[in-house]
């Protein structure tokens, strides 16, 4: 048994895109070389130690985001709860970002243009499932290079649970879409905003994907 493995071989282990792994190996997540020839060969030893430490983690999230899920009251009782309680139904939506520029940036555009939204923010890939399976957000803004789980293996985590089917998706990406393409199994038909023009799209994008009522202030 070798005691490396190929970039192409750690993604389909980890069910990640190559380019997510490369960015591991950048960060110093996984241990690497280079051959002559100027491929990356990743110690297989630390793809095990990165499975212990981050795998069984978001193995662990998503089955606690599961029972979170199945445990909840349905939508509708929640409502009705509140509009008992004479609480307003406002809507949640998750921000799975880790620069904290554009994290700024994104609450920014939120807070001035949706401000009966709730904006709640994660930093990273488990993190993120977690908060989407305790707070059943309205909708997902997700990166898609994220650490912990990249933003594609997110995404296909949430469409694995019947729970989340009524959840909107917008991903936003510094990736162009040559670069995007790894990703096509993931980010179809989602919506998906360029980072550069983050302030043009995003906004009118939101309004179409929350109902009206959702947008007063």
């Amino acid at each position: 048994m070798s005691d490396t493995y190929s970039t192409l071989e750690v993604a389909r282990l980890l069910g990640m895109a190559v380019r997510s792994v490369q960015l591991m190996v950048d960060r110093g997540e996984l241990a690497a070389w280079k051959t002559p020839g100027g491929h990356r060969r990743i110690l297989r030893d630390s793809v095990e130690r990165w499975r212990a430490e981050r795998g069984l983690a978001a193995n662990a999230t998503a089955r606690s985001a599961q029972r979170t899920a199945e445990t909840a009251r349905e939508p509708a009782a929640v409502a009705a709860a509140a509009a008992e309680a004479g609480e307003p139904d406002t809507p949640v939506v998750l921000l799975i970002e880790d620069s904290k520029h554009f994290q700024n940036l994104i609450s920014l555009l939120v807070r001035q243009h949706f401000p009966g939204v709730d904006l709640q923010v994660a930093d990273d890939g488990i993190a993120g499932l977690a908060m989407a399976g305790r707070l059943r957000p309205r909708l997902l803004i997700v990166d898609i290079l994220l650490p912990g789980i990249d933003g594609a293996a997110l995404i296909g985590s949430l469409r694995l649970h019947p729970q989340f089917a009524g959840m909107q998706l917008v991903v936003v990406t510094s990736l162009d879409e040559a670069q995007r393409e790894p990703y096509a199994f993931a980010l179809q038909d989602v919506p998906v905003v360029h980072k550069p023009r983050l302030v043009a799209e995003l906004p009118p994008l939101l309004r179409t994907l929350l109902v009206p009522q959702d947008l007063d202030a």
